[in-house]
């Protein structure tokens, strides 16, 4: 039996991340979007995209597990455990809301979000939520960050901002360029110590 070429094995990711990319997209928009509405949006025909999905269901499923994935390497990439803390945290804001519109996807279909991170690495979720976590403790010992309130409270504010962030972008309300300012600026006039 021979094996896939690298030129098809590349065609057949490209794909694969078009029609995941196309399915975040088109859903967070949309919850009730056809197969057939993101097969336009991934410039497939339906043929191909029941090829890699046979079914709705599976497609939801993994476009939830590829956002999760998306928005870990998002904070990972963002190395927020490098450098001054409110630089760390700006940099992280920034890395995570390049990723909102797989938020708004991920963190809106809750029972497909629960059944997702079941079958992510067990330790994945919770090292990323580690890193963000030791951030804003760093912060909060280096006395950049708020200590009067938990470090816990800091990241759900961070994560709730980015994900308004999104949204904002997604109905009109901000421009897209602008949510990473106006998400830094509404995090630091809550969290930073009153001295700072």
């Amino acid at each position: 039996m021979s094996t896939p070429s690298a030129a098809e094995s590349g065609t057949r990711h490209r794909t694969r991340r078009a029609i995941l990319d196309a399915a975040a997209a088109v859903l967070a928009r949309d919850r009730r979007a056809t197969l057939a509405e993101i097969a336009k949006a991934a410039d497939v025909g339906r043929s191909t995209l029941h090829r890699y999905f046979p079914d709705r269901d599976q497609l939801l499923h993994a476009a939830v597990l590829d956002s999760l994935e998306l928005i870990d390497k998002a904070v990972r990439d963002a190395a927020p455990e490098q450098g001054p803390p409110a630089e760390a945290m700006r940099r992280l804001v920034t890395s995570v809301v390049g990723v909102g519109d797989r938020m708004l996807f991920a963190f809106g279909e809750t029972q497909l979000l629960e059944d997702a991170t079941r079958d992510l690495a067990e330790d994945e979720g919770e090292a990323t939520e580690r890193l963000v976590l030791e951030l804003i403790e760093r912060g909060q010992r280096d006395g950049v960050f708020d200590s009067g309130v938990s470090a816990a409270w800091i990241m759900q504010v961070m994560w709730s901002l980015v994900y308004a962030g999104a949204e904002s972008a997604q109905l009109g309300t901000l421009p897209a360029p602008g949510i990473t300012a106006h998400v830094v600026r509404a995090l630091e006039g809550g969290v930073l110590a009153r001295n700072v």
